[in-house]
């Protein structure tokens, strides 16, 4: 096999990198060449997304590979989901895309069921009702007048339009569609139905690309001004979560998996949407995966609290490295507050740290008083909270859960990886910490032709990346714990 290599752009919600991906001899080598943030930018009382400031990134990016010196196949990108830029007939990137986290969205969702209904929009996606969703966004958009969407011709997902801005050329990906609540899963094609009800053209998505699906080279003037060539731009699973399950280290089927970033996404990998009463009132959610398969998973709020928490510190003039962290976790009083990651008070509150404060007094419990407190708050809680949605995965999953692969970020995390293996019970199997870049540069090489499935993708990262096991400990403890949490989140 000759050896290729392939760049691949990978923006969280938070920041983004760019990272060259070299297969050599069946093993992959990774280099991050830039890293960049990724804010939100508030204008007034609206939340966006700066697409023109990623899009100079994208450029240092290709400046980056041209210094490496090295021929790259092709170019993949991968960013958060539901997020959406719009364009006028002319081509024209329309104003700065709304973010997720913007209140306009706010009671769209009960709006929009008065029209048609939550079980009717459950049946025809599969996804998980949150208020950020595309459908509600596009909703509250045409509730607004908004002359934006008036003025649009075409809607680009956050990947498509960064790969637009690369290409000139217009696709819409499958994996990072799935997330919308528009696209149907079996029939892999949106709903014109919602659209419609939503007071939006269909005409306004395109079709379907699969991964892997060529999108075009770069424009001339980026292949001139960078030197790089005609280089092909890929359409790879666009959603990171997407990416990141590709990545997955897994030997079988037997396996979920929790992508562990600002978000927490716990699922498990099945052939066919499980779209049903059972799934519906637990709001699990079916997205696109790779080879046509299906993540059917959990939206969970992740380490959104303690990245929350650190911004209000550094205001004080406080700052903590991450082994810090875990250190002051540990040496904090167990079990001591205990909340639930997902309550509408977390999502995006002026203090996150007041917040946690609230909740705690609400519930009876002794609020955090320090620093180390917070932090252990937010670990053991997000470790109880995954054994309750690990529960519910097992009771619908065709097959028997044997191991809990973590990736992302959060698998560089000992600490919060073992207090989950203690919390669910099942060994943990932590990295590749990269896996949405791995996954978005996997599948650049599926396209290339350097490799035949996915089940090789996973076999070449095995062996390729290091992996920590975790098994459970202290279980009877822990069991306690967990009851103790179920009581004050009332979950049950």
């Amino acid at each position: 096999m000759k050896n290729k290599s392939f760049l691949a752009f990978d923006i969280g919600a938070t920041s983004g990198r760019s990272i060259l991906g070299t297969l050599i001899d069946g093993h992959l080598q990774m280099k991050e060449l830039t890293r960049f943030p990724n804010q939100m930018l508030q204008i007034g009382d609206h939340f966006h997304w700066n697409i023109y400031s990623l899009f100079e990134h994208l450029k240092a990016g290709l400046a980056a590979v041209k210094n490496e010196g090295v021929e790259i196949s092709s170019i993949g990108i991968d960013t958060w989901g539901v997020d959406f830029a719009l364009l006028a007939k002319d081509g024209t990137v329309l104003g700065a895309p709304y973010a997720y986290r913007d209140p306009h969205t706010d009671g769209a969702p009960e709006k929009y069921f008065e029209i048609v209904s939550r079980e009717k929009v459950y049946q025809l996606t599969g996804i998980q009702v949150m208020n950020f969703n595309s459908l509600y966004q596009l909703f509250a958009l045409k509730q607004g007048k908004s002359s934006l969407l008036e003025a649009a011709s075409d809607m680009l997902f956050m990947p498509d339009a960064l790969a637009y801005m690369l290409t000139g050329n217009k696709v819409v990906e499958y994996t990072i569609a799935s997330t919308s609540q528009l696209l149907n899963p079996f029939t892999k094609k949106f709903e014109s139905l919602l659209l419609e009800n939503a007071g939006v053209s269909p005409s306004i998505l395109g079709d379907i690309v699969m991964p892997g699906h060529l999108i075009g080279p770069l424009t001339d003037v980026l292949a001139e001004e960078f030197e790089l060539g005609k280089v092909p731009v890929v359409a790879v699973a666009g959603h990171d979560t997407a990416s990141a399950v590709a990545a997955v280290p897994a030997e079988n089927e037997r396996f979920a998996y929790l992508s562990s970033g600002t978000w927490s996404l716990m699922g498990i990998e099945v052939k066919d949407a499980i779209i049903n009463e059972e799934t519906f009132a637990l709001n699990f959610t079916n997205e696109g995966g790779i080879e046509g398969t299906t993540r059917f998973l959990k939206n969970i709020t992740g380490m959104w609290l303690l990245e929350q928490c650190l911004k209000e510190w550094k205001k004080e003039g406080i700052t903590y490295a991450y082994e810090k962290l875990v250190h002051m976790a540990e040496s904090a009083t167990e079990f001591r507050s205990l909340i639930d990651p997902d309550h509408i008070s977390f999502a995006n509150p002026a203090s996150m740290t007041t917040a946690i404060n609230d909740y705690c007094m609400a519930t009876g419990q002794e609020s955090p008083s320090n620093h180390a407190e917070f932090v252990r708050c937010i670990f053991e809680s997000l470790s109880l909270k995954y054994k309750f949605i690990l529960g519910k995965l097992r009771s619908l999953a065709p097959f028997a859960i044997e191991k809990l692969h973590v990736i992302g970020g959060g698998s560089k995390n000992p600490l919060l990886n073992q207090w989950t293996a203690n919390a669910i019970g099942i060994p943990v199997i932590a990295g590749p910490s990269e896996a949405t870049a791995i996954g978005n540069i996997m599948i650049q090489a599926k396209a290339a032709g350097c490799v035949d499935s996915l089940l090789e993708m996973r076999q070449i990262i095995r062996e390729s990346v290091p992996l920590d096991e975790f098994q459970p400990q202290n279980s009877e403890c822990w069991s306690a714990a967990y009851d103790k949490f179920l009581k004050i989140t009332k979950l049950n």
